[in-house]
């Protein structure tokens, strides 16, 4: 028969090495699940639009006045045209994104399709708009925009965020460490 010591320091062991096990798949799904920002050419650095689109041709990467880096969008509202500009991502269904644009110009609309949508007048400097968007239960894809409004002139957007877990769901397979079970004597 094994001492008492030694069977209270076996399930000990067993339970810190559960907890051990626990701690790394939690540590790994977190670390898996989230990206730093979901848009593809969040500050038009490129200098290409690409992937965004915009209506009516009405959208541009310009150099001057960016608010960071080599470029931002430029988008020529006018009477008949608001020039919006869009980007489709991946999401997860059923999660919360945060989404921040800087935006400078008159009546600078951002935000998500079935989510949240906010404006900013701010003619003479760049201005942050933050949103939050949940996806819905089986929503895959959001469509994440800006545009002005009609006759108010040129606006200007960059440093755009999507930020949260993107894609489908990871599934991590956690490895089970056999734990050691004492054998009576």
């Amino acid at each position: 028969m094994t001492p008492p010591i030694k069977r209270t320091t076996l399930r000990l062991l067993a339970l810190l090495s559960s907890l051990l096990l626990a701690a790394v798949v939690m540590i790994t799904q977190r670390s898996v699940a989230y990206a730093d920002n979901l848009l593809s050419n969040p500050g038009f650095e490129s200098g290409s639009l690409s992937p965004w689109t915009c209506t009516g041709n009405a959208g541009s990467v310009v150099n001057t006045p960016a608010r960071t880096g080599s470029g931002a969008l430029s988008g020529a509202a006018n009477g008949s045209e608001i020039a919006r500009c869009s980007q489709t991502v991946s999401v997860r269904p059923s999660t919360t994104y945060n989404l921040s644009a800087w935006v400078r110009g008159n009546y600078v609309y951002f935000g998500v399709n079935g989510g949240q949508s906010r404006w900013a007048s701010s003619a003479n400097g760049y201005t942050q708009i933050n949103i939050s968007f949940a996806s819905g239960a089986n929503q895959t894809s959001a469509v994440v925009y800006l545009h002005g409004w009609y006759g108010q002139g040129t606006y200007y957007a960059d440093d755009i965020t999507f930020d949260g877990p993107g894609g489908p769901t990871p599934t991590v397979t956690p490895t089970v460490t056999p734990t050691v079970t004492p054998t009576p004597t």
